[in-house]
């Protein structure tokens, strides 16, 4: 399991008083406003900030980090990954699991038969769909919806799936 996760992308600084605009790559970038801290991965170093201050714009997020006042202070960290670890996430309801939980798990059907392996979630209007590998150069889509996703045992990285007709 993922011991932090990704929340946003630093894609350039946003005025004179070293606030930075972020591309939020989490479902809720309202979370920033209750973010104390997160972590700032440089790619060649990884430090703690604080945050000062944040406001929404468009479809960015503008942070504040505390120490770090001058557009001469930010502008090194075009690009930059901001990063929560797993206790700091949002806390998740009943059958909601991270993404990053979610790929590499092995997909069985209700037989113990397996199916193939999750690569990626595609996150839909009505609900999100598992791209399964079938590890033959094929891959199926499974909508991940209770009729479909029986069990999911992220510890164990197992789920347990209903092939419904037409997916395969």
């Amino acid at each position: 399991m993922e011991k932090e996760f990704k929340i946003g992308v630093i894609t350039q600084p946003h005025g004179v008083r070293g606030e930075v605009k972020v591309f939020p790559t989490t479902d809720d970038p309202g979370r920033f406003k209750k973010l104390k801290s997160c972590i700032l991965d440089t790619g060649k170093e990884r430090t703690e900030v604080e945050i000062e201050s944040v406001k929404f714009f468009k479809q960015f997020v503008i942070i504040k980090f505390k120490g770090f006042d001058s557009m001469n202070d930010v502008e090194r960290l075009r690009q930059s990954e901001l990063l929560v670890e797993r206790e700091k996430a949002v806390k998740l309801s009943k059958d909601e699991y991270f993404i990053a939980d979610l790929i590499g798990i092995e997909v069985f059907d209700e037989n113990d038969v397996k199916i193939g392996e999750i690569t990626d979630v595609m996150q839909t209007g009505a609900n999100d769909v598992y791209v399964v590998d079938r590890g033959n150069g094929e891959e199926i889509l499974l909508p991940a919806i209770k009729d479909c996703i029986l069990n999911v045992d992220i510890e164990n990285l197992k789920m347990t799936v209903h092939i419904m007709d037409g997916l395969i």
